[in-house]
């Protein structure tokens, strides 16, 4: 059989009035035909009521299809924004949430994806309110509601709302946070609070109380090397270089000298050291020879003696890299843990230092990790796998390959496709899935 010949060289003899009432005619027949030239129409005319409509229509529809018509008016919405149009879309965003959310709570998040689509929602109205922001109380009152009322789902990112909200919206966010963090015990709204608490810190800009609240978690990885991400912002550098050595030296003892002659006592540390070359001994000497003026000649040998033993094995190659941090050098650290081959954990960690400024050099790094925690088989570990995602998609955007980001997610989908509390989490950290995984089609 032939292929069916080409009608655009045809189409294009025709006048504009019999090419519309062609396509009019067949709109009258085709109601996906028809459902998608109005919202081409609406996003072309900036026609806020019609959008409206189409929100009306779908609510009447059944799950499968409400997710599907929803996400075309979160379409429209977002090419409105697009286009730079002037009306003022916050109001029919807000409802968009609103109405997704009801749903959401009403049916759960089976067939139709309806989680994406409330988090979509929510990202497209926190761009409709810093195009014209509306009273900034009231979206704070919003906010708090859905925060401490809502199901639990959207979680509201305050750095996305914070133009919007100002410095009003942000103060009345933060004096229902106070006061719930002064009067609830355990539970969900004081998880929510200190949450909330958490973020206007960081949109307020107080440093200072963003580290304490961060120092009060229980000690783990990832929340040190926030501190030092933090501290770093600030400018603050060697307070971060400080943090970071701690961070990753947990149970470093330093054996101070005791009083006695200087030289006598670098001796005696360089005598330690030799003998038990390592990171403790290291430190010792350092500081003995710093208080003696000795020690850049001290350093280059003992930095020498490490590099050595750093060939033999990943164990000497961490201590080496350690070593490096704590003396100052993150640079040299990181070159050693890739020349001498450090464990991954040293990897990852130094690649959370270096990820803001030099992110193309650390992709590879989060990416096995990413493999290693979906290899756990476990939900703590997908879930730490989606954040570890979220943080590679930024980091290929800064570093100008976002492309390579969307063929790299498509593969890992594709793979762990039957692992599905991976693809939700996945989806729960705001990751845009291929269609493949995402239509409506594909998930009956």
């Amino acid at each position: 059989m032939s292929p069916p010949s080409d009608l655009r060289p045809y189409l294009r003899t025709l006048d504009a009035e019999t090419l519309a009432d062609l396509l009019h005619a067949q709109a009258e027949r085709d109601p996906e035909l028809r459902h998608s030239l109005e919202l081409r129409a609406a996003t072309q005319s900036g026609d806020v009521s019609e959008a409206h409509r189409l929100l009306d229509t779908a609510v009447s529809d059944g799950n499968v299809e409400y997710t599907a018509k929803v996400g075309a008016v979160l379409d429209t919405l977002r090419r409105m924004l697009d286009a730079g149009s002037r009306a003022d879309l916050a109001p029919l965003a807000r409802r968009t949430v609103d109405d997704i959310s009801a749903m959401y709570e009403q049916a759960g998040d089976h067939p139709g994806d309806l989680g994406d689509r409330l988090d979509r929602a929510v990202e497209i109205y926190a761009r409709a309110c810093t195009a014209r922001p509306p009273d900034p109380e009231k979206l704070a009152d919003w906010i708090i509601e859905v925060e401490f009322d809502g199901p639990g789902r959207p979680v509201i990112d305050l750095a996305e709302f914070a133009t919007a909200l100002g410095e009003p919206g942000l103060r009345r966010i933060k004096s229902t946070v106070d006061d719930v963090l002064a009067a609830s015990g355990p539970g969900h709204r004081r998880d929510v609070a200190e949450r909330l608490q958490e973020q206007l810190a960081e949109v307020l800009g107080d440093v200072d109380g963003l580290v304490a609240i961060l120092s009060a978690k229980p000690p783990r990885v990832d929340v040190s090397l926030k501190i030092v991400r933090v501290l770093r912002a600030a400018g603050r550098h060697s307070e971060a270089i400080a943090h970071a050595a701690r961070a990753l030296t947990p149970h470093k003892h330093v054996v101070q000298p005791p009083p006695q002659e200087q030289d006598d006592d670098v001796s005696r540390r360089r005598k330690e050291f030799d003998e038990r070359p390592g990171r403790e001994t290291y430190t010792a000497l350092r500081e003995a020879a710093a208080d003696a003026g000795k020690w850049p000649v001290q350093r280059r040998a003992a930095l020498a003696r490490l590099r050595e033993l750093a060939a033999d094995g990943v164990e000497r190659a961490d201590e080496l890299a350690r070593v490096l941090l704590e003396d100052g050098r993150p640079d040299e650290a990181w070159r050693a843990c890739v020349r001498f081959e450090a464990s991954p954990q040293v990897r990852l960690d130094l690649a959370e230092l270096r990820s803001a400024e030099h992110p193309a050099e650390t992709i590879p790094v989060f990416r096995a990790a990413v493999d290693e925690l979906i290899e756990r088989k476990d939900p703590q570990s997908y879930q730490e796998a989606a954040r570890r995602l979220k943080l590679l998609r930024a980091l290929h955007k800064r570093a100008g390959t976002p492309d390579e980001f969307t063929a790299y997610l498509g593969t890992l989908v594709e793979n762990h496709k039957r692992k599905t509390r991976l693809i939700t989490e996945i989806r729960a950290a705001r990751i845009a899935l291929p269609k493949a995984v995402t239509s409506p089609r594909a998930a009956r």
